[in-house]
């Protein structure tokens, strides 16, 4: 589709999401320290990414991607911050494979998930 412009109202929806995704994302990982739930977990992150990164377009270029060319994404957040770039690409990297791979998400996987999507969380909660 290509780029959406932002509002503050988009921005603040955008930063809550990614907040809201990210805190059932960390309560699911408390619960769940095994394959079971591993899927659902890497999934909310991949969200709590999607939505930290729209933040931190909105703040920087005042639009952010949106359809579903994710490396369209990924290159928009990357010509702002290239390790924010990286850490959008892994988590996008997991999408197909935990949301509709026949696979459960390796513990590996888990924790990849968990530190991209908590570094775009954080840093989109700068702005």
């Amino acid at each position: 589709m290509g780029n959406s412009p932002c509002s503050p109202e988009v921005r603040r929806g955008r930063r809550q999401k990614a907040v809201d995704f990210m805190a059932s994302a960390n309560a699911l990982g408390i619960v769940v320290n095994t394959a079971d739930g591993s899927d659902s977990y890497v999934q909310l992150c991949i969200l709590a990414g999607i939505a930290a990164a729209d933040v931190i377009c909105c703040a920087k270029l005042g639009y952010h991607s949106e359809g579903q060319d994710h490396s369209s994404a990924v290159t928009l957040l990357s010509s702002v911050d290239s390790r924010n770039g990286k850490n959008l690409r892994t988590l996008l990297g997991m999408k197909t494979r935990s949301g509709y791979g026949h696979k459960t998400s390796a513990a590996d996987d888990r924790k990849r998930a968990g530190r991209a999507a908590t570094a775009l969380v954080e840093e989109a909660m700068k702005y």
